[in-house]
């Protein structure tokens, strides 16, 4: 087997728990969005915007470090394992007590009143249960063990969502007399109609606490192992990864942040600054089909660059990984924003729909992430990985920036195209200085051609008018097919060889 198609077979594997238990957890957003009003789901969003930036903190890079090490001669992988989780015990501990006790000042960033500090309770258990779990889990991808990372994985995500929908659909329906009344009694005893958006929280927190039990075996074969010594080396490595994380989820999530407090009053007539990250994180959610494939293609990329570092021809694997990871990121691109209209059904309320012209200014910023991920391998490699700190930082910098100029100015659009610029600038500066310090072969002139045609046909399908659905439809699905069919003729030769 080739290593293109070795790597993606083992992006399928590994990825099918994240793409499957995405698709799942994605089919609740029609459930939040028709049971919760607009202003309750930016509480969500909200909140769960700083679960992304802190979850960065509570394992600051020692998931990428492990491997590293794991690969390096002569590590004995065992000891390595010990000391790694004893460090990530120690400080997931005490950073989930401290979290708990800043719990009200966290509140009252999102305006949320007092009596809620549960929720920041919840939140922080959360972080600490997930943060311990990064490391069995990233045993098992060492390991090879795929069929167990996914079932572990899949459990975890599909009894996220039967609590959601236990909590959220059937309980309201059953305490209403609406489904089995049979069951009220049942019901009135474990649900409570005050608690609202609480059970999204509480769901996540049982789903975390179940996913770790399932990793017993991995954590009852650890030992508690901790010495500065050895560890220094590592954390001298995984530092800089977790300043480039937090740069990241500043990019990432910021937005969501900062949206609230930069848009002025009335740019959206009758809706509160909440309403409006409510529709933004919903319309975000539209995105996830990019990052399903991020993530499928992260868990075993991660493993896979650091196996492939000392072959000779690495170089020219690393170049025609990127390449068929931007085409394929690219047919999801048009696919998504030409079709966007049977899409953004799946939210349900139309005050939500409002936003869906964000979607495909944020599939293209996901894509450009995707493309750095890709090109990020040189300074993992070459230990190196403050340069990550100084690229995720400059990308953090250009994020607040564009959307202290864009918000009052465009809404919600402006922290869109802020995340699209941003991602843009950290790719070309990777490529960049990748191509001074660990050069490769990489298609870049040939993938320009083929994300500028992309670009085009999604803005002719959103700008040339066709009335009625049905011829605008097969206008849509015609451009998507001619886009699938350019890249055919233009590289399905390759793709036979690859």
């Amino acid at each position: 087997m080739s290593i293109a198609k070795k790597l993606a077979s083992q992006t399928a594997v590994y990825g099918v728990s994240s793409i499957v238990g995405r698709v799942l957890t994605y089919l609740l957003v029609p459930i939040y969005t028709g049971a919760f009003a607009a202003a309750e789901y930016g509480v969500v969003t909200g909140l769960y915007a700083y679960v992304s930036f802190l979850i960065v903190v509570f394992t600051y890079g020692m998931e990428t470090t492990y491997f590293r090490f794991a690969n390096r001669p002569g590590t004995d992988r065992r000891e390595l394992y010990n000391r790694s989780l004893s460090l990530l015990l120690l400080s997931s501990v005490g950073l989930t007590l401290l979290l708990m006790a800043l719990a009200r000042p966290l509140l009252g960033l999102l305006d949320i009143g007092p009596g809620n500090e549960r929720y920041a309770y919840w939140v922080a258990l959360i972080l600490g249960l997930d943060a311990v779990s990064v490391l069995p889990f990233a045993r098992l991808r060492l390991e090879n063990k795929a069929r167990k990372f996914a079932a572990v994985k899949m459990a975890g995500i599909v009894l996220n969502v039967a609590l959601n929908l236990f909590f959220i659909v059937l309980c309201p329906a059953v305490a209403s007399g609406k489904w089995l009344p049979a069951l009220g009694p049942l019901v009135a005893r474990v649900y409570d109609p005050g608690l609202g958006v609480g059970y999204v929280f509480l769901a996540n927190l049982v789903a975390s606490a179940a996913t770790l039990l399932l990793l017993a075996r991995e954590l009852l074969d650890f030992r508690f192992q901790f010495s500065w010594g050895p560890l220094r080396p590592m954390l001298k490595y995984a530092y800089p990864l977790m300043l480039m994380g937090l740069a990241g989820m500043v990019n990432e999530t910021l937005d969501r942040i900062l949206l609230p407090k930069w848009l002025p009053v009335g740019f959206y007539p009758g809706q509160s600054s909440l309403t409006a990250v409510g529709i933004y994180g919903a319309c975000y959610k539209l995105s996830i089909f990019m990052s399903l494939v991020i993530q499928a293609f992260r868990y075993a990329a991660e493993p896979f660059f650091f196996s492939q570092s000392t072959e000779k021809n690495s170089p020219a694997t690393f170049a025609l990984v990127l390449k068929w990871f931007t085409l394929c990121c690219a047919v999801i691109f048009v696919v998504i924003s030409l079709n966007l209209e049977d899409f953004g059904k799946f939210l349900r309320g139309a005050e939500y729909r409002q936003g869906l012209a964000v979607v495909p200014v944020l599939l293209l910023a996901n894509l450009f992430l995707g493309v750095y991920y890709n090109l990020s391998v040189w300074f993992k490699l070459t230990d190196k990985t403050y340069y990550g700190t100084y690229i995720g930082a400059g990308g953090a910098v250009l994020t607040i920036a564009l959307n202290f100029l864009l918000i009052p100015v465009l809404g919600y659009m402006g922290s869109a195209i802020a995340t699209l610029a941003c991602y843009f600038m950290m790719a070309v500066l990777c490529w960049r200085l990748g191509e001074r310090h660990f050069p490769v072969p990489y298609p870049v002139g040939r993938l320009g051609l083929w994300l500028a045609l992309a670009v085009g046909l999604v803005a002719l399908g959103w700008w040339v008018p066709v009335a009625g659905w049905g011829p605008r439809h097969a206008w849509h699905v015609a451009l998507s097919l001619a886009f699938v069919g350019a890249l055919w003729l233009g590289e399905g030769r390759h793709l036979r060889r690859a």
